[in-house]
């Protein structure tokens, strides 16, 4: 039925909320059998680009524009890197770092989170290395010691990476014990569940399948309503001085 031109989806200069009603697909340059819901990217003011990915059974991932995570949502990908394969599976996930050569195709009808950044290098330090793992084999920690809301960290925390990403899940009731103000910007994908965000002076409900974009020091926070418990994907640039981005 059409909506009559009505949508939760907003956009502002230090946020945006994009819902699937208002999704729009289209293939990137190397992709084959897939297409992409680009979410974040430098042209609305990103440092970074988000992309939902959608593959048809031997769809294949183009390449990379830097540094490339991927984080499984419904299917199975294979990654193949330096004559190795890793079979990916909802949950699963892979860094691999930039320039890396590899290929990304889909054995089944899938859909994927991808997150591409250029890497910033850091005097003294290597990068890290490529990464493979399972969001099933990561331990929770709790937030600020909330056992309610538990962090499960994606990517290391060593120098050698420049980002971060961690999956969160918040029981029902449970918030975020303050609004944040960071110089860190955010690119978050709803996995399930629901509740109220708060967007600089915007509160608003969202749910599984939605993304927010949050830009440097938008204020920022959420809690959890229903009766299942809110997760999501969280990115954010990280282990770098903030003049680091001027150069």
């Amino acid at each position: 039925m059409h909506r009559l031109g009505q949508t939760r989806s907003i956009y502002r200069p230090t946020h945006l909320l994009q819902t699937p009603d208002t999704f729009v697909r289209a293939a990137l340059p190397g992709m084959s059998g897939a297409a992409a819901i680009v979410h974040a990217a430098p042209a609305m003011g990103a440092s970074f680009t988000e992309y939902t990915a959608e593959f048809e059974p031997g769809g294949v991932l183009g390449p990379a524009s830097g540094q490339r995570f991927i984080y499984v949502l419904e299917g199975a990908l294979d990654v193949c890197r330096a004559g190795k394969t890793q079979h990916l599976q909802p949950g699963g996930f892979a860094h691999l770092p930039q320039n890396a050569s590899h290929s990304v195709s889909a054995s089944e009808k899938s859909r994927a989170a991808v997150i591409e950044k250029r890497y910033t290098p850091l005097a003294g330090v290597e990068p890290g290395p490529a990464l493979f793992g399972s969001e099933s084999n990561i331990p929770g920690q709790p937030l600020m010691g909330d056992e309610d809301l538990r962090v499960y960290p994606l990517i290391p925390d060593d120098a050698g990476y420049d980002y971060a990403v961690n999956v969160m899940i918040f029981q029902p009731g449970a918030a975020l014990a303050r609004v944040e103000i960071h110089v860190m910007e955010h690119g978050l994908l709803m996995l399930q569940g629901g509740g109220v965000y708060r967007l600089a002076e915007t509160w608003s409900p969202v749910t599984a399948g939605d993304f927010i974009w949050m830009g440097a020091y938008c204020p920022q926070w959420f809690g959890a309503l229903g009766k299942t418990p809110a997760k999501y994907l969280i990115y954010k640039d990280w282990n770098r001085h903030p003049l680091a981005a001027a150069h």
